[in-house]
């Protein structure tokens, strides 16, 4: 379901999801263009559409935010908090995914790039609460 295109809301909760992609002990990170959380670290993720299966949605904003090709290989966690995100409630589901190659900003992200993993100390939301839980599996 696409956003409101009176408000630019999206119904609540919102299903989003999000690409943590680790290679080589790197991680890829997008520095969010816009609010919520301009300026900050995220995984590349984003609403789902409506009639858009999740693994799809995941693989489709990974492309679309660094340029990566990507394949799902696991579920790391679902976040559901309904105060997680300003924008409403939220629902998450994170997907480790595989993917390499040289990242391109693209539609949300205002850069997209490796950084090393230990040297993340802020992200955007609860995502760094989410990379920590994923490092100790």
């Amino acid at each position: 379901m696409p956003a409101c295109e009176t408000c630019g809301n999206w119904p609540q909760p919102a299903l989003a999801v999000d690409a943590l992609v680790v290679h080589d002990g790197k991680i890829l990170l997008i520095t969010r263009k816009g609010e919520p959380w301009k300026g900050l670290l995220a995984f590349p993720g984003g609403f789902v559409e409506k009639g858009e299966d999740p693994e799809k949605a995941v693989l489709r904003e990974l492309r679309e935010e660094t340029g990566i090709i990507g394949t799902v290989k696991n579920l790391v966690c679902i976040r559901g908090k309904p105060s997680r995100d300003p924008r409403g409630h939220v629902i998450s589901i994170i997907y480790q995914v595989e993917g390499v190659g040289l990242p391109q900003a693209g539609d949300d992200a205002a850069k997209a790039e490796w950084i090393e993993l230990d040297s993340i100390t802020q992200m955007a939301g609860d995502h760094l609460s989410i990379l920590k839980d994923f490092q100790q599996l």
